[in-house]
């Protein structure tokens, strides 16, 4: 199926600055940190960008809100609908009820309880399904033929790129000129849309990607030239066990953004330095930011790097600690 009712194109420069004034007055202006102990640890000036801080505890409510706030009335009277694991039916629903609309979330069986329990707070109409792609996206197919509603893909749509894009706009307004800056790496909406952000702002910021190394199709595939896939997610990482959208890949490519791949070992620990040091709890796939400039000390010395940290709904008693 195709996976939004629009035709799948990365945003522009000017659509992410709209869609930042869009969400202004739904999405939080999330704080910037800094560490000393982890500028000495990692060689670099590190800017510690918090979207676990974000409303619904992660990123995702920016390009949600801005999809959602993107339709006209027609539209919105019949809703939305998505398929998620979590972080992005939460702000789906969320945003939707920002406008007082309905949002339906098809939930893989097997999802992270505590995120399974946000989406239900959060008002959605939730449907369940096998925790497969292809199960997720013809139930999603199910209900928008059933209802009318808006499919507002996790990634592969536009104004949800254009959306996650708004996070480094605010880094860079809060924090001045950056060399580098770096996010996770799932389907891509997130990088694809800080690509486009932070090189309309400024051509000369590295854009960088962070990928666990079982689930590292996009660096396989930036490696490759082309995308490879489908493959079988092996991490921790849950919320980035997806493979990366087509639009998504074109864009990260275009913008030659650079992925790092990390260990879930090397993730754990990285979580654990941002609880001690930030006194932050976030997501795995939060911390292979941290993760990958670690990995890699020479890359990012003396740099000043943005890192996206991109949730904080962790459910603790399921961690490998």
């Amino acid at each position: 199926m195709s996976t939004s009712s629009h035709p799948v194109q990365p945003p522009t420069f000017a659509q992410v600055q709209e869609a930042a004034a869009r969400i202004a007055p739904y999405a939080v202006r999330t704080p910037v940190l800094r560490s000393a102990a982890l500028n000495a640890l990692s060689g670099a000036d590190l800017h510690f960008k918090c979207e676990n801080l974000q409303r619904g505890g992660a990123f995702k409510f920016r390009g949600a809100c801005n999809a959602v706030w993107s339709l006209d009335d027609a539209q919105a009277a019949r809703g939305v609908v998505t398929h998620s694991s979590g972080n992005h039916g939460n702000a789906l629903a969320l945003a939707a009820a920002t406008r007082g609309i309905p949002a339906h979330v098809i939930v893989p069986d097997g999802a992270v309880r505590t995120k399974v329990e946000a989406i239900e707070r959060a008002g959605a109409i939730l449907h369940r399904c096998a925790p497969t792609q292809a199960a997720r996206e013809a139930k999603a197919e199910e209900v928008r033929a059933a209802t009318g509603a808006e499919l507002v893909h996790p990634y592969a749509d536009g104004r949800v790129m254009a959306g996650q894009g708004t996070a480094v706009l605010e880094l860079l307004d809060q924090v001045g000129e950056l060399d580098a800056v770096i996010t996770p790496v799932g389907g891509g909406g997130l990088n694809a849309g800080t690509a486009i952000a932070a090189h309309g702002v400024s051509p000369r910021i590295v854009v960088h990607g962070a990928e666990p190394l079982g689930a590292d199709d996009t660096a396989r595939s930036l490696a490759a030239g082309q995308r490879v896939g489908p493959f079988v997610p092996d991490t921790i990482c849950d919320g980035l066990r997806t493979l990366i959208g087509e639009a998504n890949f074109e864009a990260l490519r275009m913008h030659r953004v650079e992925v790092t791949t990390v260990s879930d070992e090397e993730v754990i620990a990285a979580m654990r330095l941002l609880w001690n040091e930030l006194k932050l709890v976030v997501e795995t796939s939060s911390a292979t930011v941290l993760a990958a400039v670690l990995k890699r000390p020479e890359r990012f010395k003396g740099q000043r790097v943005g890192l996206i940290l991109t949730g904080g709904n962790v459910d603790l008693d399921a961690l490998p600690w």
